[in-house]
């Protein structure tokens, strides 16, 4: 059976049409903008709820980095402001955003990795979405990252 191949000119398969990078690194690119946007009204809720009321999240164990409550809301809420920007600057395709993003989404690692004692299965999966945030947009090489 001969094979053929494709018309000079049409994209590799799986390749960006617009040159460079992946097609999965392109729609990661679009979807990374939309996790931080959504991790970030997620960290304002958190914020919210942690300066409003003190109580409402228990401490599980004893863990090095002990903070005031009041003190985790106003961090998750700044946080979650600065992610959301970052998402919409990312969504309207800013070129500013994509490097921003990258720090922003490991700030929210770091952040929800110190969050770990007070919602373990959250922190854990906010974790998963920011480091799937770094490497989307780390990939995408369809317009530089900076």
């Amino acid at each position: 059976m001969a094979q053929t191949a494709a018309p000079s000119g049409a994209p590799a398969p799986h390749r960006n049409p617009r040159g460079g990078g992946s097609a999965w690194a392109s729609g990661g690119t679009v979807f990374a903008g939309v996790l931080l946007f959504v991790d970030g009204v997620l960290a304002v809720l958190n914020g919210v709820v942690g300066i409003a009321k003190d109580n409402v999240y228990t401490r599980i164990g004893d863990y090095t980095y002990k903070f005031n409550l009041t003190a985790w809301g106003w961090i998750h809420l700044v946080i979650g402001v600065l992610l959301i920007l970052t998402g919409i600057g990312i969504l309207k395709g800013a070129p500013w955003a994509r490097g921003v993003g990258v720090g922003m989404a490991a700030l929210s690692v770091i952040a929800n990795f110190m969050w770990l004692p007070y919602q373990p299965i959250w922190a854990v999966i906010a974790i998963a979405i920011g480091v799937f945030v770094i490497w989307a947009l780390l990939t995408d090489r369809s317009k530089p990252a900076l």
